[in-house]
């Protein structure tokens, strides 16, 4: 390649590489407004759900409870419900249970 075969190509890199940069600053700048309007669309319509959530959680803390349904005593851990009362054994197979349930 001559001198100035080689000074057009650089010329020629050097200007593809500018437009490939503007292009993703521009790209970028869009991409960040559509995603800030998107979350801030998302922030404005969930607004009522977490204060909702935050005052059910001030509920709880202050020891009211966050459910009134009848049966809902009782804590629940991994599927099992531990209650506070009496409990008798069954005969046969050394379990407890409460003198209600059948």
């Amino acid at each position: 390649m001559s001198t100035w075969q080689k000074l057009l190509a650089g010329v020629a890199g050097a200007g593809i590489f500018v437009l490939a940069l503007m292009f993703s600053v521009v790209l970028f700048a869009v991409v960040a407004t559509v995603g800030l309007a998107v979350w801030g669309w998302v922030w404005w319509k969930t607004r009522d759900l977490r204060k909702q959530m935050r005052e059910q959680m001030e509920r709880q803390r202050q020891g009211q409870g966050a459910s009134a349904e009848p049966g809902a005593e009782g804590l629940v851990i991994e599927g099992e419900i531990l209650r506070e009362g009496e409990v008798e054994d069954m005969p046969g197979d050394g379990r407890q249970r409460r003198p209600d349930e059948h």
